[in-house]
């Protein structure tokens, strides 16, 4: 006689079913996915491209520094004159770009109206435009021979190959990108906080002056030090429009192009010189990014 197995308790059954896994194996294995060290494959072309950006500065420093001339060239009137000329086109170009640039901005930031986004592209434009296109437009519109050249001359005023052009030359280039940063600055200005001003009686002189301005005022000056970096080394537009006259339109980096034919220290100190600016304005820039983020934050 065939005796059936006793059955099995309720709790066993369900405490059986409940330890066993019903889990795909693949889900309780640890993961043996190979981890690469430093990036991975990666980290190859990251470190090529990071040596070859490296290399070029590396061989100008070593060179100027490795060279007993560049301290004496320093002193030389091409370095001179080409440092007092962009300290001051610059500060024009600067002073104009904040005048002129400003009121552009906030009209692109806060009025609606038919041409809008063809007015929004002509100031992009120089930005993307090759320097030599824009030199070659400012030449054949202020010119002699120019769109506005005979009236113009009518008046007395001459600007190719004067300092005036270095100026208009740097502007034409330089200025979009104060207007586009100052621009995303308005944007961001909260209009609730101009409206409680109007509420308290306050002028749009004095809401534009003590509520917009400071609150944009980080976008300003993030784009102030793009717009004066941009005008300091501009040269395409500068050498076709005013030439490169020692003392008169030669700003810097027309001065280290003219000094390789014959004054290599010279144009090595003005390099360095450059090169020392531009890290010094990345600082600028960089800290003005996290200012702005922490203002977003």
């Amino acid at each position: 006689m065939l005796v059936a197995d006793p059955p099995r308790s309720m709790g066993n059954t369900v405490h059986g079913d409940a330890n066993a896994d019903t889990s795909p194996p693949s889900l309780n294995r640890p993961s043996r996915r190979r981890r690469w060290p430093f990036g991975g494959p990666s980290l190859i072309p990251a470190l090529a491209l990071a040596v070859f950006l490296a290399l070029p500065l590396v061989g100008l420093l070593t060179r100027a520094f490795g060279s007993g001339g560049v301290l004496d060239a320093l002193a030389r009137p091409i370095v001179v004159e080409a440092l007092r000329l962009s300290a001051f086109t610059t500060i024009v170009v600067l002073g104009l770009s904040l005048l002129l640039g400003s009121p552009l901005a906030l009209l692109l930031a806060r009025r609606r109206f038919r041409g809008i986004g063809l007015l929004d592209s002509l100031v992009d434009l120089p930005i993307v435009l090759p320097p030599a296109v824009a030199g070659l437009a400012l030449l054949l519109t202020f010119g002699r021979r120019g769109l506005l050249g005979t009236p113009l001359t009518a008046l007395g005023i001459e600007l190719p190959f004067t300092t005036a052009a270095v100026i208009l030359a740097s502007l034409f280039v330089a200025a979009p990108f104060y207007v586009r940063a100052a621009r995303s600055g308005f944007i961001a200005v909260p209009r609730e906080l101009e409206e409680a001003a109007r509420v308290e009686g306050a002028s749009e002189w004095q809401v534009f002056r003590f509520v917009t301005m400071p609150v944009a005022a980080p976008a300003l000056f993030g784009g102030a030090i793009l717009c004066w970096a941009r005008a300091l080394g501009e040269f395409g537009a500068t050498i076709m429009f005013a030439g490169q006259f020692l003392g008169r339109t030669q700003t810097m980096p027309l001065a280290i192009y003219a000094a390789l034919e014959g004054d290599v220290d010279a144009a090595l100190g003005l390099s360095v010189l450059l090169l020392a600016i531009s890290f010094a304005l990345l600082v600028l820039f960089r800290r003005w990014l996290k200012e702005a983020s922490y203002g977003v934050g």
